[in-house]
């Protein structure tokens, strides 16, 4: 890139400036983070309105650079700067308006596109991802930067990180990522201040700390003053300039340009109105003293070309599941008759790379045992080793999504759940990820409760009652019982736009749909009719509960049984069945609470004239020999099964 001219006056003009925006419409929201936003007050104006190419007018065009504010609670100066350029809200181009300097003021108002912290789904789309839970940026940009090799795009990825937030663990995930994957076009920027939130930030984030820490994890590492424009300008110019990545590591002062907060706890505590006149004096007086003066109207370097929209929906359709099969060198399944859900989703994401490719994939060193694998060496370019790092891979699938990836994130269940956080984050994004948790529930008995997800299920459950804007269920849960009905839920997945969660088991299971049975979201299917009782299960428990009414019915007692393979679930099939048997349901499931028996039970009380009663692992699990044992310790074993159910069906 080309040395910009010195245009140190006029930065320091335009920081002024903008820093009254930020204590202005702080003071008038009642609440904010004016003094963290005050430290970024020269690195903003110099990516803003002099490194970043980009148009505020367009801020869907796929070519624009993209800034990731990690540091969430500082997003005012952000705000100000995007209004005075004229920058342009709105949730998509349909409703897209201009965000003036006069509508600062409505921040944090419901009604308002300016969230407390930065939200694209609330209308601010210069921003790709929901951020404000310290320590994700870094990922998140590692995730448009890949997005943007793949596409071919010359554009850079600026991120904005916390001094204090360099302590999470997550950030460090992400710097590792960046190196094992070459993306030189990613630039993290340390805004050290010195300053946390209820105490200085200890030695190992200080300035010189995280310079040498970020040099030892092979990036590129420059120290800067944070309110020198010409050093900020000259450390930004070698982003892209070699092969690695680089980190600018600037020293800031958080409360910039207001010395009667620095010398104080000011940290999420605006000016009042009766001081508001006094500080912005002060903050004229600092730019006196530094001799800011505006110049020419500074704006933003256009991108290289206009570019294209990111690709528009389209329905996708699978292959029949045995060409899949044979794809992947799988085809044995067909006369055994038996896969595990797990290889079902292998088949699966190999089946939709083929035919979109939009689909890409990322694992946590696991990929062998997720069968996520076959998409490694198939769709090479498209398959992202995350290694045993499930947060940092979460929010890598983030900025995927935001780039208009369709991302299938896979891991063991149970290491999911140590990235629930990132999840909330994605939901909060409304992003477009989809979530395969391998090895769930109890039924891989000898590993231990260290590699059961149990809780899972509850988890999920709880988003895929909320609601978004369009009236969509926020996440779709999916908890197939054999290969087949994982192949077909794969392919909801990828064509339901949202938060998506795949549970898939280890042990292989029996086929007990046809090749070309159909799902559908919110279904379930009834696999056997009865008159005495009702019995209803998912996943790999569906299995013992079949083998369950067998037994039942050999005794005399004939039970419908139901497959709910998906959350959140239309009831209704399944109370009308249990109302002409009986009006009791059981449900059997391999989880803690909070799945399938709540669900049912829900609808019920709504009903009013059907009794639920619920199996589920009621203590915690521990290793055993097989499968069978395991189901009998946590309580849902086949005898406990059969047992309940003759208890209820005789009452």
């Amino acid at each position: 890139m080309e040395t910009l001219v010195s245009t140190t006056p006029a930065v320091h003009a335009k920081a002024v400036e903008l820093g009254r925006h930020v204590l202005t419409m702080t003071t008038a929201a009642g609440s904010g983070h004016p003094s963290s936003a005050l430290s970024l007050a020269h690195i903003i104006v110099e990516l803003m309105y002099r490194q970043m190419r980009y148009d505020p007018v367009d801020p869907w065009n796929p070519n624009n650079d993209r800034l990731v504010l990690s540091e969430g609670h500082a997003v005012p100066m952000v705000y100000a700067a995007y209004a005075d350029l004229g920058g342009v809200v709105g949730r998509n181009r349909a409703d897209a308006c201009t965000l003036t300097v006069d509508e600062l003021v409505s921040l944090r108002e419901l009604g308002s596109v300016l969230d407390g912290h930065p939200n694209p789904a609330e209308g601010f789309p210069f921003f790709d991802a929901a951020t404000g839970s310290l320590g994700q940026g870094l990922s998140v940009a590692a995730g448009l930067a890949i997005a943007a090799r793949i596409d071919g795009i010359d554009k850079r990825v600026f991120v904005i990180i916390g001094d204090g937030e360099s302590r999470e663990g997550q950030v460090w995930e992400a710097a590792d990522f960046i190196i094992d994957h070459k993306l030189n076009n990613v630039c993290a920027i340390f805004s050290c201040n010195g300053h946390g939130q209820a105490d200085a930030v200890s030695f190992q984030q200080s300035y010189d700390a995280l310079a040498a820490k970020m040099s030892a994890f092979g990036w590129d590492s420059v120290k800067v003053d944070g309110h020198d424009p010409d050093a900020l300008a000259r450390a930004f110019e070698k982003v892209g300039e070699s092969d690695k990545p680089v980190a600018v590591v600037a020293r800031t002062i958080k409360g910039w340009g207001v010395d009667s907060i620095q010398n104080e706890n000011y940290h999420g505590k605006p000016m009042a109105p009766a001081d508001l006149d006094a500080r912005l004096a002060e903050l004229d007086a600092t730019g006196a003293t530094l001799g800011a003066e505006p110049g020419e109207a500074m704006l933003p370097v256009l991108p290289a070309s206009a570019g294209e929209a990111l690709p528009a929906g389209k329905t996708i359709e699978l292959p029949p599941f045995e060409a899949a099969l044979a794809r992947v060198g799988m085809e044995t399944a067909l006369e055994k008759k038996s896969l595990a859900t797990r290889a079902g989703y292998g088949v699966a994401l190999v089946a939709l790379g083929d035919v979109d490719d939009r689909i890409v994939a990322l694992d946590g060193d696991v990929s062998n045992s997720t069968y996520a694998d076959r998409f490694a060496k198939l769709h090479a370019d498209r398959f992202f080793e995350c290694k045993i790092a499930e947060q940092n891979m979460l929010s890598v699938a983030g900025g995927l999504s935001a780039s208009g990836k369709i991302p299938f994130a896979s891991s063991f269940a149970k290491f999911i759940a140590r990235a629930a956080d990132q999840i909330d984050m994605l939901a909060i994004s409304r992003a477009n990820v989809k979530i395969v948790g391998s090895h769930a529930g109890v039924s891989l008995g000898a590993d231990g409760p260290s590699q059961m997800a149990v809780s899972d299920v509850a988890y999920f459950r709880s988003m895929t009652r909320t609601e978004r804007e369009d009236g969509a269920a926020l996440c779709h849960l999916f908890h197939p019982s054999d290969a087949i009905c994982a192949y077909r839920c794969c392919e909801l997945m990828a064509n339901t736009n949202g938060l998506c969660y795949l549970r898939t088991h280890r042990p292989n299971a029996d086929f007990l749909y046809a090749l070309d049975e159909t799902f559908e979201l919110r279904g379930c299917k009834q696999l056997r009719v009865g008159d005495r009782l009702t019995l209803v299960s998912a996943g790999y428990m569906v299995h013992t509960v079949l083998e369950a009414a067998e037994r039942l019915a050999s005794s005399g007692i004939s039970c419908n049984v139901f497959d709910a393979y998906t959350l959140p679930l239309d009831a209704s099939p399944i109370l009308s069945a249990a109302i002409d048997c009986g009006g009791t349901i059981l449900t059997v499931e391999d989880n803690y609470l909070g799945g399938v028996h709540a669900e049912l039970a829900e609808a019920a009380a709504e009903r009013g004239d059907v009794k639920v009663v619920g199996m589920t692992a009621r203590r915690i699990p521990k290793s055993a020999k097989t499968a069978e044992e395991i189901f009998t310790y946590v309580g849902v074993g086949l005898e406990q099964i059969v047992e309940r159910a003759m208890g209820l069906a005789a009452n």
